[in-house]
């Protein structure tokens, strides 16, 4: 499941087609959609994939007690990111004019996976990183956490993840207070993204794009039945 704007997809992760298109994401309007579906069928739903929304997930537990709930990658690995981001943008309000448009200009540097920057960028990335202890502290915990990606062996993962957090925990980095919530709220889900690779809401973001194009083509949208319509077309 995902949402664009106000409307809510759904979307089959295995098939990569739509589903249906549902007028809002609040809780009323995915409560009544899914009391609709054929209860036998709920019971079969093997996966659910979806943000770290809470109403989707409480849904999920609700409609479908036998599917297991799969946080989409995604959404968890950007919030590594953003907690990075954050630090290095408060490492450079106590910096000069210069330097701080420098870091910001190469910021890519910083977020980039160690491994593939070029020498000359490796050298530059050493630079940036004497600049600040928490700064190093965060790029660390990044590194870290795309080495777990990494991992082929998912009992090793596991292993992994628990320790990443405890990383993380010791670090006292302020920035990254609200990842470490997410991810333990929803330890379990994201465990189970790890487990079940197959299992991506990417084609949710791909049918999103596909919607922002027909809302800007079609110079905004009044009738929601005509645009559901619209979409189920565009994407079949």
């Amino acid at each position: 499941m995902g949402t664009e704007k106000y409307q809510t997809i759904v979307v089959d992760p295995i098939k990569h087609k739509v589903l249906d298109i549902l007028y809002s994401r609040k809780s009323t309007c995915l409560v009544e959609y899914f009391k609709s579906l054929d209860k036998s069928k709920r019971m079969n739903v093997k996966y659910f994939s979806c943000d770290m929304n809470k109403t989707f997930i409480d849904m999920a537990k609700t409609y479908f007690p036998n599917a297991k709930i799969v946080i989409d990658r995604y959404h968890f690995i950007r919030q590594v990111y953003w907690a990075l981001e954050n630090v290095r943008k408060n490492v450079q309000k106590n910096m000069s004019k210069t330097l701080r448009r420098y870091y910001k200009r190469s910021r890519h540097i910083i977020t980039t996976r160690e491994s593939i920057l070029s020498e000359e960028n490796n050298g530059a990335l050493r630079l940036m990183l004497e600049y600040s202890e928490d700064l190093r502290k965060a790029h660390f915990i990044k590194e870290l956490f795309i080495k777990l990606l990494d991992e082929k062996s998912y009992s090793k993962q596991r292993v992994l993840l628990h320790e990443w957090l405890l990383e993380v925990e010791s670090s006292s980095i302020k920035e990254f207070n609200a990842t470490i919530t997410a991810f333990r709220n929803n330890y379990k889900y994201i465990l189970n993204s790890l487990k079940y690779r197959h299992i991506s809401n990417g084609p949710t973001e791909g049918f999103n794009n596909k919607i922002k194009v027909l809302k800007r083509i079609s110079y905004g949208v009044r009738n929601f039945k005509y645009f559901r319509n619209r979409i189920l077309m565009a994407t079949a």
